[in-house]
């Protein structure tokens, strides 16, 4: 199967350098029904080797950047081939950078652009990151409060990591930042009362919540799914969560969003594959 890289090797803006960091599989572990990428790229799971990563920074660092943020959905996956992080792939990869940064550079990791399963947060990893990263919060995928929706999405978790994610990254120092997604197929109102019982109970620990609203994406599983309705109540219980501070994002544009998407979904259908006959 053909490997791929899913971005140039480094973004570039002010005195920081984005470097993707990783290439997907349709085979993954976690192939989330509602996110492009796994389904976007058809080679094999794999990640930049350390001196790759490391060729990269010099070049960058040569430029007069700095700063380094990695480019990745799952961050404490690097250098493992299977479900269960490898902290000590995860450790030489973010020393080797540290070594070649100038004495004020610092690297971004687990922070935007990229991501933390809740699973994969432990006090061994925290204090590994503690050792080397410059940021103060990590971005966690919840994705929902209902385990049926988690199924459903193909999301690999359920719902007990994601608070002891949330303790144990607060413990540890860091703010989670922790993404909802509302809407997605087949939830009902009882799936969004968990999922907001969920993102308050997780506010009180320290978190804040981004929310967000279900898309149907081109080149999805769910790209003709019919996002599920969110009613008044759920949105009313959003804004007063934002209005404590304790939760962001821009639900209501991404729910315009998901309007025209599905529209346009239904307008054009997708192709069916030709089967392919003998000469």
């Amino acid at each position: 199967m053909p490997h791929l890289v899913v971005a140039d090797p480094g973004v570039q803006g002010g005195e920081e350098c984005r470097l993707a960091l990783w290439q997907w599989r349709h085979a993954a572990n976690n192939t989330c029904r509602f996110c492009q990428t796994p389904f976007m790229f058809g080679g094999q799971f794999r990640h930049r080797s350390v001196a790759s990563v490391r060729e990269h920074v010099r070049g960058m660092v040569d430029r007069g950047l700095r700063d380094i943020r990695f480019i990745t959905p799952t961050s404490l996956s690097y250098g493992s081939p299977g479900p269960d992080p490898d902290l000590g792939k995860v450790e030489e990869l973010l020393a080797g950078v540290k070594e070649e940064l100038p004495a004020r550079g610092r690297v971004f990791f687990g922070s935007f652009p990229s991501e933390v399963r809740p699973e994969h947060v432990s006090p061994e990893a925290m204090r590994m990151l503690k050792r080397y990263v410059a940021n103060d919060n990590l971005i966690i995928g919840a994705q929902s409060g209902s385990d049926k929706v988690l199924a459903a999405s193909g999301r690999g978790h359920d719902t007990s990591p994601v608070r002891d994610a949330v303790r144990i990254a607060v413990e540890h120092g860091f703010r989670p930042n922790v993404d909802f997604i509302f809407g997605m197929p087949g939830e009902t109102e009882e799936d969004q009362e968990q999922s907001l019982k969920l993102a308050s109970d997780l506010a009180e620990l320290g978190a804040r919540i981004h929310t967000h609203t279900f898309m149907p994406l081109p080149g999805t599983p769910w790209r003709d799914a019919e996002p599920a309705f969110i009613p008044l109540a759920t949105m009313s219980e959003l804004d007063r969560l934002a209005q404590r501070g304790d939760a962001y994002g821009h639900w209501r544009k991404q729910a315009e969003h998901a309007v025209r998407l599905a529209e346009t979904a239904k307008a054009y259908p997708r192709r069916a594959r030709r089967r392919r006959t003998g000469q």
